[in-house]
């Protein structure tokens, strides 16, 4: 079987996987125009989660042809304020980054992506990444800092990323 096939195979036998899952019941996923390598994503967020708690955030996974052995990108679609994603809407979160040793030495490989990961515990990543920030390797320098330096505002305006999830 050809790498895409067999690719294309393992992310349909996942999806369905996730879409039968009674657990995750706070995850929504499907493809976009049909396309197995491109995956719609809502994580409705559970009101544990500090900022969070309550909005519904549309996201992308994009997956390459040569997954699982290189990471997928995930994109937010609902803008969102916070320490680890860009302000365009990308991930930035250690699991995604590419197999291998880090050429910077910030994250061991066992951090970064390995084959045995699943878009399941990407997205349960990325949830429990907006419970608990990494500022110290921020995407959003902006919203690194004021993390750090004002709690109070950073929280106003993930609330308002919140409200405005719930308007959309």
């Amino acid at each position: 079987m050809s790498a895409p096939l067999a690719s294309a195979s393992l992310l349909h036998k996942q999806l369905k996987e996730m879409q039968m899952d009674r657990d995750l019941a706070s995850i929504s996923a499907g493809l976009v125009n049909d396309n197995i390598y491109e995956w719609e994503v809502m994580l409705m967020i559970s009101d544990d989660c500090k900022f969070y708690g309550g909005g519904f955030f549309r996201a992308r996974l994009v997956f390459p042809d040569t997954y699982p052995h290189d990471p997928p990108t995930m994109t937010f679609e609902t803008p969102i304020w916070h320490p680890n994603v860009y302000p365009n809407g990308s991930v930035c979160i250690s699991i995604l980054h590419p197999p291998g040793e880090d050429q910077y030495g910030y994250e061991s490989a066992s951090e970064r992506w390995l084959p045995v990961r699943t878009p399941e515990s990407i997205l349960i990543s990325v949830i429990s990444m907006l419970s608990s920030p990494n500022d110290e390797s921020p995407a959003n320098l902006e919203a690194a800092k004021q993390w750090r330096e004002d709690p109070t505002e950073f929280k106003k305006r993930a609330r308002k990323c919140v409200r405005d999830s719930l308007e959309g």
